[in-house]
C-alpha cells in the first residue's frame, strides 16, 4: 500500500483555551494530506479543476486518540483506502513525533462537474489517475507497500 506522508508544525493559532489542537484544524490537516498523497501519484486538484471538475467531500468520520499541543509537530498518513467507480475513500492517521496516535479518520469524495455539480466517473475525467488509484488499491488489498517507489 503506497502512504504519504505529511509534516504538520503546530502553530499557536490552532490551539484552543486548553492549550490543545481545536477539532477543526484537523480536516485541515487531512486536506494537506490527501493533496500531498495526490501529488506523490503524481497529479494535482488544480489540475483536475482547471478541467473544470471538483471533488468535494461526500462524508468525513475522525476519530480524536491523543491531543496534540502547540510547538509539537503532526505527522499525517494518508492512503487510497477504496477506490469505485464514482466514489474514492481515503485512510488517515495524524500521529505525534513518537508514533503516538493522535486521530484516524477517512473520508469520501466522487467527482463532479464544476458548472452542474452531477458526478461523473474519475476514469472518464483522468483516466491515469483512476488507474493509479486501482494500482495503490489492489497493492493494499496484496499486501504491498508502496508499489510506485
Amino acid at each position: 500500500m503506497y502512504i504519504s506522508e505529511k509534516e504538520i508544525e503546530i502553530r499557536y493559532a490552532e490551539t484552543d483555551q486548553m492549550g490543545v489542537v481545536y477539532h477543526a484544524n484537523y480536516l485541515i490537516w487531512l486536506e494537506l494530506g490527501r493533496t500531498q498523497l495526490i501529488e506523490d501519484l503524481g497529479f494535482t486538484y488544480a489540475g483536475m479543476e482547471s478541467e473544470g471538475f471538483l471533488s468535494p467531500v461526500t462524508d468525513i468520520s475522525i476519530q480524536y486518540k491523543a491531543a496534540l499541543r502547540y510547538g509539537q509537530k503532526a505527522f499525517v498518513k494518508t492512503w487510497v483506502e477504496s477506490h469505485g467507480r464514482l466514489r474514492t475513500t481515503y485512510g488517515y492517521e495524524v500521529l505525534h513525533e513518537d508514533g503516538t496516535l493522535a486521530a484516524k479518520a477517512t473520508s469520501e469524495h466522487v467527482v463532479v462537474k464544476k458548472d452542474s455539480f452531477r458526478p461523473v466517473p474519475l476514469a472518464k475525467v483522468a483516466p491515469e489517475w483512476d488507474a493509479k488509484y486501482k494500482e495503490v488499491v489492489r497493492g493494499a488489498d496484496h499486501g504491498v507497500r508502496n508499489p510506485t517507489t
